[in-house]
């Protein structure tokens, strides 16, 4: 094969009445008596080719009746525009080096349950579908990095191995670490990046998370990413000003730069363009409202496994039915503020007015996806820092370094985290959370 310009199919259409070369995979033949209509895929999209048997050799033409499903090729051809479609383009195809002709592949376009697809989740990420959520989860990233870059927010990496707990350890994996006892996976880079915050002012984390979380449901993974900001002379209404104006900006480049992965996902994109600021802001005590107004309960088990059914009570944090029963009324993100300071963690600043409210936030995806982003403004009172980790009985000794940031120059402090994959669920309406990651960590699952 003669040496020729290697062209990406995702720019195909700059090389129009020129001849290329294709570097990629067989995703799909069919034939039509002299005509053979294979489909290339190179990771940056699909193109159709046409081989005429009167055009080609005899052996590429038997080359090509060889081929098996995701057998990887070289082909060179001429590029051209289909002849009814509007912005779609063709192959001629003109010669073909089979690099390897792929063995019988597993996973064919008859149905296939869940597990069967987990189990070869290397091979499943090759579908357009696959492949389509994996664009989106890059356009967020790339988004998230961008728009803290222009807000002058700093990258601030934190360690993956800590001592301490952010809210207790009974859901950390630990691991023994040389002379110095337990280590834990992060569960949030949160506690460090407000050190990062007391330096540089603005500051971001970004990195994987980990949750020992014993739960099955379509909305948790145990390992997972979480992005962190963290902010100096903060307040819980600012905040909830970033907040939504981070939103904002995510969601509709996702729209503009995703426009195709959209389409292969079959998202209603209006119901997206929708999230704009400002976002509804709802109270702990006017969501309480809305719950007991539309009848949905709290459900308990209670010591004996029986169903307790009781109308929703004041301080109980919200599971999904609750969650959705807020956000139902809305098209688009809703966020619930100041939480009881019991159902909420040690580092939440309380409201002064009113001690039994935390200055917390979470904001809570349209369309029943739940909680996608939490936050909150944080203590900076050293005493009632101490009395809180007293309370919670955390251990003060790995707390020291902490207590330091309120004891050298405390200033008000605010931030949030958002999970990666709870995002990239939402924008692509995904049923469940383990495609919206490359290789999905579960309670029942480690491999591949």
């Amino acid at each position: 094969m003669e040496a020729m310009e290697r062209v990406y199919i995702n720019k195909i259409s700059e090389h129009v009445d020129k001849e290329i070369t294709i570097k990629g995979w067989l995703y799909n033949i069919r034939s039509s008596g002299k005509l053979m209509f294979p489909e290339f895929r190179d990771g940056s999209g699909i193109i159709q080719g046409v081989v005429s048997k009167k055009e080609v050799s005899e052996k590429i033409w038997e080359d090509f009746a060889k081929l098996t499903q995701e057998s990887s090729v070289i082909v060179k051809g001429k590029v051209t525009k289909h002849p009814k479609k509007e912005n779609v383009y063709e192959l001629q195809v003109t010669d073909l080096e089979i690099v390897q002709i792929a063995e019988e592949y597993p996973i064919t376009p008859k149905e296939h349950g869940v597990e069967f697809l987990m189990d070869r989740r290397h091979l499943w990420l090759r579908s357009q579908r696959q492949v389509a959520i994996m664009r989106v989860r890059n356009e967020i990233v790339q988004s998230i990095r961008e728009y803290f870059y222009k807000e002058g927010f700093t990258l601030f990496d934190t360690p993956i191995f800590t001592p301490n707990a952010v809210e207790g350890t009974s859901t950390l994996f630990s691991t023994d670490y040389f002379d110095l006892g337990k280590a834990y996976l992060s569960q949030s880079g949160q506690l460090y990046a407000e050190s990062g915050a007391m330096a540089l002012g603005k500051v971001y984390t970004f990195g994987p998370t980990f949750r020992a979380e014993n739960s099955m449901t379509r909305r948790h993974i145990t390992e997972f990413w979480m992005m962190e900001p963290e902010m100096a002379y903060y307040d819980i209404d600012d905040d909830m000003n970033l907040i939504e104006d981070f939103l904002e900006y995510v969601v509709q480049r996702v729209i503009v730069n995703c426009k195709s992965e959209l389409e292969t996902l079959e998202r209603d994109i209006t119901k997206l363009q929708n999230v704009k600021k400002p976002f509804p802001r709802v109270t702990y005590d006017e969501a309480i409202e809305i719950l007991r107004k539309k009848d949905i309960p709290l459900i308990r088990k209670t010591a004996n496994g029986e169903e307790e059914i009781r109308p929703f009570p004041w301080g109980e944090d919200f599971g999904a039915p609750h969650e959705e029963a807020i956000v139902e009324d809305y098209d688009k993100p809703v966020m619930v503020h100041r939480w009881p300071a019991e159902a909420k963690a040690f580092y939440m600043k309380r409201d002064p007015n009113d001690p039994k409210i935390a200055l917390g936030v979470d904001v809570l995806a349209p369309e029943g996806f739940g909680e996608i982003i939490g936050g909150s403004q944080r203590e900076d009172n050293l005493d009632l820092l101490v009395e809180r980790i007293h309370e919670h009985k955390l251990p003060m000794e790995v707390f020291e370094w902490y207590l330091d940031l309120r004891r050298f120059g405390s200033v008000p402090h605010s931030g949030f985290g958002m999970g990666l994959e709870r995002m990239v669920s939402w924008i692509c309406n995904l049923e469940h959370i383990r495609e919206a990651i490359p290789f999905a960590r579960r309670p029942n699952r480690i491999r591949p």
